[in-house]
């Protein structure tokens, strides 16, 4: 399809997108745009993890640090000194904390770029280890964060955490950074960058053997994906107002990383169409949390029952669809019209 319709009909759907928020923040409750704000975080978090995991190969299990890292930067950035000081009452804050002070937007960039930081320093070392070695070192970092975080009471107030903390992160700013985010995606991946990515991904050694320099090119896609990880964390904590350490176990990088391979390993699309639906679903089974009554006869509900039946319906995703929802597909205008054609043929 050409290069200018393309534009023009992504110019379009991104104008039916402002719409949808704008009918949206009129028409629905909080509850409801809560889930959408939710929605298009855990769309941030999928990408950044599918950069990582799907497009370059690096089994990585560390996005709750780098998310617990731009969360806490970003927290003590956009609230006021006065916020702070009341909150600190374990230890005294360090003055640094306690005077630092940003708008939202830069705020959340420090977020990332703090967190993009992290995954730079960290990548040095981790990142020669294998598939599954790698995995490991990365879960023991997130757990170092958190462990830190605990312990670290004049920068982070330790067990107590944050609260209270400003609730900028509304639908406009979440699919604002939403579409920032998979617009840099794509144009990565559909450069000679994101090229080398998947050739890494596909075949190391004959990655090597073509003269790339796999090592670097691991980093950078690490490291782009924990900044962005880290936005994902910002925003979150403003759309919380509320962050502790407890926040960021390892469930947290499950809950991603089941978006990604529910999705497709590999496909934007796929993380687009699992971040809606996983985030959706979870909140909609909340019901067989419930008491049942039938007739005469009352069940009481049975607490954590979602994740029981979410598993099971994960389990039969993995079963009869292996390669995710996705696969390595895509939906593009082009693949759209092809569709179109043959349907009227």
């Amino acid at each position: 399809m050409n290069a200018k319709i393309s534009a023009v009909l992504n110019f379009a759907l991104i104008a039916c997108l402002g719409m949808f928020l704008w009918w949206a923040e009129e028409a629905l409750d909080g509850y409801k745009i809560q889930i959408m704000n939710l929605i298009a975080v855990n769309i941030i978090l999928a990408l950044s993890l599918n950069l990582i995991y799907g497009f370059t190969g690096m089994f990585s299990l560390g996005h709750a640090g780098f998310m617990a890292i731009g969360a806490y930067a970003c927290a003590i950035l956009i609230m006021t000194p006065d916020q702070k000081e009341m909150l600190f009452i374990l230890e005294e804050a360090y003055p640094w904390v306690l005077n630092s002070h940003a708008p939202f937007l830069v705020a959340v960039l420090a977020g990332g770029a703090a967190a993009g930081l992290a995954g730079f320093i960290i990548g040095f070392p981790l990142l020669r280890l294998g598939d599954d070695y790698l995995g490991i070192a990365t879960l023991g970092f997130a757990e170092i964060i958190r462990v830190v975080a605990n312990n670290i009471p004049r920068v982070t107030n330790g067990a107590l955490g944050f609260k209270g903390i400003p609730d900028h992160a509304d639908l406009w700013w979440n699919y604002g950074w939403c579409l920032l985010t998979l617009y840099f995606v794509i144009r990565i991946l559909n450069s000679n960058t994101g090229n080398v990515f998947k050739a890494i991904r596909d075949d190391e050694i004959a990655a090597k053997a073509m003269g790339v320099n796999v090592f670097r090119m691991k980093l950078l896609s690490f490291t782009i994906g924990a900044f962005f990880a880290g936005v994902g964390g910002g925003l979150l904590a403003s759309l919380l107002t509320t962050i502790d350490p407890k926040m960021f176990l390892f469930t947290l990088t499950f809950n991603v990383l089941m978006i990604v391979v529910t999705g497709g390993l590999g496909s934007i699309t796929g993380s687009i169409v699992a971040g809606v639906g996983v985030t959706a679903l979870l909140e909609w089974l909340r019901f067989v949390e419930n008491p049942l009554t039938i007739g005469s006869w009352t069940m009481d509900g049975i607490p954590g029952m979602r994740m029981v039946v979410f598993s099971l319906v994960l389990i039969l995703v993995i079963l009869f669809r292996r390669e995710g929802i996705m696969g390595m597909r895509e939906i593009t205008w082009t693949t759209v019209a092809r569709f179109m054609k043959r349907g009227k043929a």
